[in-house]
């Protein structure tokens, strides 16, 4: 039984490494999300123990470890949680880029950071100028020593 649970783990982690090699913004978040159910299965196998259920005290059986559970119940709500964002990200980026591809993305931020850059040096000692003539007298006097 352990051999089947250590085989799904390094399938599901093999197939989310490969997702997340990907150019897609979708298949990033599901190689994130099948990554997270590989750690959530190695933890539930790491600490399998057949028993009863830990409802109540037992007088002695072998009992399941409740901790365990508690921990993979939490971290598949918060990788749900996770994964649920990144989507409406990635919803966003698509209807103000019109795509999903990493490529075309990186293009698109080059371009906006080369229209928002200015376009030399010499705009920034203009306005430095220009805010020192705007300046009173008495002030000029500090900044121009």
């Amino acid at each position: 039984m352990t051999l089947v649970f250590s085989l799904a783990i390094a399938a599901l982690f093999a197939v989310g490494a490969f997702l997340m090699l990907r150019r897609d913004l979708i298949r990033l978040i599901a190689g994130m999300i099948m990554i997270g159910n590989a750690a959530n299965l190695f933890i539930m196998a790491s600490a399998l123990r057949r028993g009863r259920a830990a409802v109540l005290p037992g007088n002695g059986d072998e009992m399941a470890d409740p901790l365990v559970q508690a921990l993979v119940l939490t971290a598949i709500v918060i990788s749900f949680a996770t994964a649920a964002m990144a989507l409406v990200i990635v919803y966003r980026v698509y209807t103000s880029h019109y795509s999903m591809d990493l490529t075309e993305l990186s293009a698109a931020e080059e371009e906006q950071s080369e229209r928002d850059e200015p376009e030399s040096g010499d705009l920034v000692e203009q306005d430095i100028e220009e805010d020192i003539e705007e300046m009173p007298d008495d002030a000029k006097v500090g900044v121009l020593a």
